[in-house]
């Protein structure tokens, strides 16, 4: 499990599993959380622009990623 620590109050979904490496760009990320692929605390997530202010556990592709403050 990849973590990410928060530099600002919070990280929006697109750009956190962009940062993590688990999509090449922007519009790739956008692509698949609209399309219902990606799940927050285990509930799809289809707000690409989410805010996430840490403790939220991403899953995407059989791949997971912890938000930490």
């Amino acid at each position: 499990m990849q973590v990410i620590k928060l530099r600002d109050d919070f990280i929006k979904l697109g750009q956190a599993i962009k940062a993590a490496g688990l999509v090449e760009s922007g519009v790739e990320a956008k692509i698949v959380i609209q399309d219902g692929e990606v799940k927050v605390n285990g509930a799809v997530e289809t707000q690409r622009g989410k805010k996430l202010t840490g403790g939220e556990i991403i899953s995407y592709n059989g791949e997971e990623i912890k938000i930490e403050r």
